[in-house]
């Protein structure tokens, strides 16, 4: 699917409402509501987040948080948007809607009202842990259409997710984006890999010229 942010013009599209396994590429949505809550000041940038046992057991890609460990809403961010921490992702998603099963269901319903009609999330990670990961869905148009929403209502974003190498913890750990177009397409915004044995290799990517 390629799809101009600007219009929401189709220009490219084959078997685009094929429903398949997204992998990381989910956290499109995850980073979607986390912005919506700072626009709508429910968090703030420095607002402290503290990781649970349950975010901090998560695998895949991730910053090893310790449960109990505090980080700023920024750094949790930057690292989801980077390094697609799978631990930060949870973290942040208890902390905006009390748990996970919450959030995910403000992801499915936000889902619903962007008009994602091949999507069900399960999950805020994209993760194939879960029991229900069969059942975490979704296609190359409804990536479009929340990674869309993303780059048009919260530019804000790019200062993230067109970080080629960073750190957090001080600078004591670092960060290097798993979307290697970052460094390598001329115009590359961002946006989110993912890659699950499941799913294989999953990619939503924006550019700008001119």
């Amino acid at each position: 699917m390629l799809m101009d942010v600007a219009t929401g013009t189709i220009l490219y599209e084959a078997n685009a409402h094929e429903p398949l396994a997204p992998a990381s590429v989910t956290k499109v949505m995850t980073m979607l509501l986390i912005m919506e809550a700072i626009d709508a000041g429910k968090i703030g940038w420095d607002d402290t987040v503290t990781a649970s046992e349950t975010a901090a057991a998560k695998g895949g890609s991730q910053i090893y948080l310790k449960a109990g460990e505090t980080m700023t809403v920024a750094d949790m961010v930057k690292s989801i948007a980077v390094s697609s921490a799978n631990d930060c992702a949870c973290a942040m998603a208890e902390h905006i809607a009390g748990s996970e099963t919450a959030f995910v269901e403000m992801m499915n319903a936000k889902a619903k009202a962007l008009g994602m009609n091949d999507t069900n999330f399960v999950n805020c990670t994209g993760l194939d842990d879960d029991p229900n990961a069969a059942d975490h869905k979704t296609s190359a148009y409804d990536i479009a259409l929340m990674s869309r929403q993303l780059m048009a209502n919260h530019p804000e974003i790019t200062k993230f997710t067109t970080i080629w190498m960073d750190t957090v913890r001080n600078g004591s750990f670092g960060l290097s984006n798993t979307n290697k177009m970052v460094r390598f397409y001329n115009g590359a915004t961002g946006l989110k890999t993912g890659f699950t044995q499941a799913a294989g290799y999953c990619l939503s990517a924006t550019a700008q010229r001119d």
